[in-house]
C-alpha cells in the first residue's frame, strides 16, 4: 500500500485501513497472512548465535517473540497513538492490565486505582499485587487535581479507567497526568471504551494506554485480545516484563484483530449514533431514573468528556426507578434483540444487570433503583427501542 506523502494528517477511517500493512509483511497481498510458528529455523550455528545476540524486535527468532501477524497489529495500534513508542499484545485485556502494572511496580510500591475500576482489575490489585507486596489505595474517580493530596511516599503508579465500565464517571485525565508528572509517577489508562480514535491517550500525556482489544478492535465477539501502547521511555520495560512473563497473543486472534481494525472507524460511528438515539429516548421513559452516558449532561464528569473526547461509543448504563432485582430480571429476560452476557464492543446488543456500588470501598453514590448496562450493537436503533419499550413495560408491571 502506498504511504501518504502529504503533510496533511490522515483521517481516522483512512488510518485504520492502512495501519500496520508494511510491504515486507504483506508481500503483495492486502492482508498480512497468518504466520503460525513456534520454531524458527536457522541456516547455521553461527546464524543462530548471531540471532540470539541481537535485538529480536520485528525479526523472526522464536515463535514467542512474534511473527509478522502480531507485529502488523501492534504496529497499527502504535500508529493510532501520536507520540507512542510501541505496543505489546496479550491474550486478553486482563493480561494486558496485569503486564502493564507489573512493568512499573515492585514490592513495597503503592498503586492508586479508581474506585470505579473494572472488577478483574480490582481483583488483581487485591490478589496478585498484594501477594507480591504491592499496596493499592482506591480513590474517587472524580478526584481530578485533588490527586495531589492522595500521593504518598511509596506511590509509583496511578491507574485510570475513563469512563468507568459500569458507572461511567469520566475522569479529569489531564489534571491527573499533570499531578503524576510533577511527582515522577507513571500513569496508566484503561482506554477500551473510547479507543485511540476517540481519546488519543498518549497524546494526552498518559504513559501506558491499555485496550481490551476483545471489544472494539476485534469487534465481532470471536477473539480474546489485549494491548498496551507505551509512551516515550516506557516500551522497553513493558516488552521485557511481558517476555519474562511469557506473554504472547495467538497469531489467529491477532489476524482477527487486524481484520476488525479495518472497519472500526465506521463501526464506532454507528455504535455512537445508535447509542445516543437510544440514550435520549430512555431519558424520556417512565421507569428510567437516570441514563449514565458520558455524552449526556447529567453523567458524572460530562464536562471532561466535552473537553477531551472526540466521540462516544456504544456502552452505557441506566438506573431504573424503583423496583428490585426480580423486576430488573423481568425486563432483561424478555428482550428479543439483546443478548445476556459479559463483554461488549461486538456487532450484537447486550443487556447486563450490574451492581457497581456493592464492590466500592471509597465512594458510595445512591441510586434510585437497580442498574442495567447496555451495549448498543449494529442493529437498527428503532428495533432496539421497540424491544426496550416492551422490556420497560414488563419492568413497570413487575415493580407494581
Amino acid at each position: 500500500m502506498n504511504q501518504n506523502d502529504s503533510d496533511t494528517p490522515l483521517r481516522d477511517a483512512t488510518r485504520v485501513v492502512g495501519a500496520g500493512r508494511r510491504p515486507e509483511w504483506t508481500a503483495g497481498v492486502v492482508n498480512t497472512p497468518v504466520w503460525r510458528a513456534s520454531t524458527i529455523l536457522y541456516d547455521s550455528v553461527a546464524d543462530l548465535r548471531a540471532g540470539a545476540a541481537g535485538d529480536t524486535h520485528h525479526r523472526l527468532f522464536y515463535g514467542r517473540k512474534g511473527t509478522p501477524t502480531q507485529w502488523s497489529l501492534a504496529d497499527a495500534l502504535t500508529s493510532l497513538e501520536t507520540g507512542a513508542e510501541g505496543t505489546f499484545l496479550y491474550g486478553s485485556g486482563v493480561a494486558a492490565i496485569a503486564a502493564a502494572l507489573l512493568s512499573v511496580l515492585s514490592p513495597g510500591d503503592e498503586l492508586l486505582c479508581p474506585d470505579s475500576a473494572y472488577d478483574p482489575t480490582r481483583g488483581l490489585a487485591n490478589g496478585l499485587l498484594r501477594r507480591f507486596g504491592i499496596t493499592t489505595r482506591f480513590y474517587d474517580p472524580l478526584v481530578g487535581a485533588g490527586m495531589a493530596d492522595l500521593i504518598g511516599p511509596a506511590t509509583r503508579a496511578i491507574l485510570m479507567e475513563s469512563p468507568g465500565s459500569l458507572s461511567f464517571e469520566v475522569q479529569d485525565i489531564p489534571a491527573i497526568v499533570a499531578v503524576a508528572r510533577a511527582n515522577g509517577i507513571v500513569t496508566l489508562l484503561d482506554n477500551t471504551w473510547a479507543t485511540p480514535l476517540y481519546f488519543p491517550a498518549i497524546g494526552h500525556g498518559v504513559d501506558l494506554s491499555i485496550l481490551a482489544c476483545t471489544k472494539y478492535i476485534v469487534g465481532h465477539s470471536d477473539a480474546m485480545l489485549g494491548s498496551v501502547t507505551a509512551g516515550p521511555g516506557h516500551f522497553a520495560k513493558l516488552r521485557d516484563t511481558s517476555f519474562q512473563l511469557g506473554q504472547i497473543a495467538s497469531p489467529d486472534d491477532c489476524w482477527l484483530g487486524s481484520r476488525g481494525l479495518r472497519t472500526m472507524a465506521v463501526r464506532l460511528k454507528q455504535h455512537q449514533s445508535s447509542a445516543l438515539e437510544i440514550a435520549h429516548w430512555l431519558k424520556r421513559q417512565p421507569g428510567v431514573a437516570q441514563v449514565l452516558h458520558p455524552a449526556l449532561s447529567d453523567c458524572p464528569g460530562h464536562e471532561h468528556f466535552l473537553r477531551d473526547f472526540k466521540g462516544s461509543t456504544g456502552l452505557f448504563s441506566i438506573v431504573l426507578h424503583g423496583g428490585d432485582d426480580a423486576a430488573r430480571a423481568a425486563l432483561i429476560d424478555g428482550l428479543a434483540l439483546f443478548g445476556i452476557g459479559y463483554s461488549w464492543g461486538g456487532f450484537e446488543s447486550l443487556a447486563l444487570p450490574v451492581d457497581p456500588h456493592r464492590h466500592r470501598t471509597v465512594t458510595s453514590r445512591a441510586t434510585a433503583g437497580p442498574m442495567i448496562r447496555l451495549q448498543i450493537g449494529l442493529e437498527d436503533p428503532a428495533d432496539l427501542i421497540a424491544d426496550l419499550d416492551a422490556g420497560l413495560a414488563r419492568f413497570r408491571a413487575a415493580r407494581g
